[in-house]
């Protein structure tokens, strides 16, 4: 029964893409975060710039190793977006409600340990949460399914 070998790595391959997704939402969101916090915008417009700039470095982080492989911009763009576009969804809304959640997060400023707690807890959050979430995107050959035919395809337990 060839079920049971496939479960690990497609857990393995779900982890990955997640850690993969967090590294530039994590990125875009402390930006966002900080650039929003420091010139005292309000709530809605920090989250509306750390959600854009998440999708930017997430995206970027995508197209990067896509390019090397020899596509051009515009196919490796269209990789991307069907790579990381629901998982970086969901991590946002996760990341976000948990940052509005948390009372003070959003008022506290970037001195405050309360603020960078909740920060880290929120991409936690929201990475326990997009995990299943690209998985099942995976199993189904979508999500990063779609980039690793660029990686080398069937090299997934070698990274």
């Amino acid at each position: 029964m060839d079920h049971g070998s496939t479960q690990p790595s497609l857990t393995k391959l779900a982890v990955s893409a997640t850690l993969h997704c967090l590294t530039g939402c994590a990125i875009g969101e402390v930006l966002g975060m900080v650039i929003g916090t420091a010139l005292g915008w309000s709530n809605l417009s920090t989250i509306v710039l750390a959600i854009a700039l998440a999708f930017v470095f997430g995206y970027s982080l995508t197209i990067r190793p896509v390019l090397k492989s020899g596509l051009p911009l515009r196919a490796a763009i269209g990789v991307a977006l069907a790579a990381d576009t629901v998982s970086i969804a969901v991590m946002e809304i996760v990341d976000n409600a948990v940052m509005l959640g948390v009372p003070g997060a959003m008022e506290a400023g970037l001195t405050s340990w309360l603020f960078w707690v909740s920060l880290a807890f929120a991409l936690a959050v929201a990475f326990v949460v997009t995990v299943p979430v690209n998985r099942w995107l995976i199993s189904r050959g979508k999500g990063h399914a779609v980039v690793h035919q660029y990686h080398g395809g069937g090299h997934e337990g070698h990274h």
